[in-house]
């Protein structure tokens, strides 16, 4: 007996058919969205791909790039096979295909609810890269004039302006590394000399931040050096008053834009395989009704649809008889060409 049958007359079949295709048109749309925010996943990673060691991981974005791909060519395909639908010598065309179709729209959403929970658990590598790759990379500050790191001072300046963020963890990390360079550095001034003789590793350290550390929204000018030192300015406690710099660590705040951006796009690809169920139920039930009209030389004939031909027990029982059968058919096979190879 079959699952859900559905009796359909032409006015059924034609509204159905004309849904169908509006909703796989939408869907192209919709995979196209999904093309695009792969793509711009990617460039976000690569833009800071120094701050993550270059141990950020591309196969999410890829994945989404290549999923956005197949929606667009399988959506594409839906819509012209309900177009055609209203036409029965049409239709005849693509009866053959359809079963292989309608298996690769199952096999591509269970695809999809893949990548949306890619999408959910990419936060974790990133929380681990992230945190090598900012303490590597706030090391590297200074090192304008060395190769391969010229760059890293502008990557960590722009992401902390534009995150609005200071440090690794917070803006404490930077009074525990050199961030200025020896060349910038007076050696004959005694102050700067002994507080390098003073570190044990020959280390000018002090209790400041780079520019990129300020909020430009406070009111007061930015303090960025001596921020520990409440004499060193005028009506100033670090321990009471609000600092005039970003307090939130880069790692907090680069795993919160990704993550947030890698949420939005799950849950959109979630949304999205609803849409692609919905459509492949529907035209299940479009094929089924133009396969069974009471007389197909008339199109105003009715018709019954259905989800299955056979219950789920029974559909899931044929499924299993018939990959069984193909197992041992391979097994054959195999048995018969090493019997051919044997010597005789």
């Amino acid at each position: 007996m079959a699952l859900m049958p559905i009796k359909f007359d032409l006015v059924k079949r034609v509204r159905l058919a004309q849904g169908l295709w509006l909703l796989y048109w939408l869907s192209v749309m919709a995979g196209i969205l999904i093309f695009s925010m792969g793509m711009f996943f990617k460039i976000e990673l690569r833009k800071r791909s120094e701050i993550m060691d270059n141990n950020e991981s591309h196969f999410v974005p890829n994945l989404l790039i290549l999923v956005g791909l197949v929606a667009c060519g399988i959506n594409a395909f839906g819509g012209k096979v309900c177009h055609d639908s209203l036409d029965t010598i049409k239709f005849t065309k693509w009866k053959r295909m359809l079963k292989i179709y309608m298996s690769g729209c199952v096999v591509f959403c269970i695809a999809l609810f893949v990548t949306a929970l890619l999408c959910f658990l990419m936060q974790i590598s990133l929380h681990f890269a992230l945190a090598e790759g900012l303490k590597n990379g706030m090391k590297y500050y200074k090192d304008t004039d060395t190769p391969g790191r010229c760059f890293m001072k502008r990557t960590l300046d722009m992401t902390q302006i534009e995150i609005r963020c200071c440090g690794n963890n917070n803006y404490r990390d930077w009074f525990e590394i050199q961030w200025i360079s020896n060349r910038y550095l007076d050696f004959s001034n005694d102050e700067i000399k002994a507080r390098v003789q003073s570190n044990v590793e020959g280390k000018y350290l002090m209790e400041s931040v780079p520019f990129s550390c300020c909020n430009p929204g406070s009111p007061r000018p930015c303090i960025q050096h001596h921020l520990t030192n409440n004499s060193a300015h005028y009506s100033y406690d670090h321990h009471t008053e609000d600092l005039n710099i970003w307090t939130r660590g880069c790692r907090e705040a680069l795993v919160s834009y990704y993550g947030g951006m890698m949420n939005s796009i799950g849950a959109f690809v979630l949304l999205f395989i609803i849409m692609q169920a919905v459509v492949t139920v529907g035209l299940q039930y479009l094929t089924t009704s133009l396969e069974t009209l009471a007389d197909p030389e008339n199109p105003e004939s009715e018709s019954e649809g259905w989800l299955l031909e056979k219950s789920v027990k029974e559909t899931l029982s044929g499924i299993m008889t018939k990959l069984k059968s193909l197992f041992k058919g391979n097994q054959v096979q195999e048995g018969d060409a090493e019997a051919e190879a044997a010597p005789t």
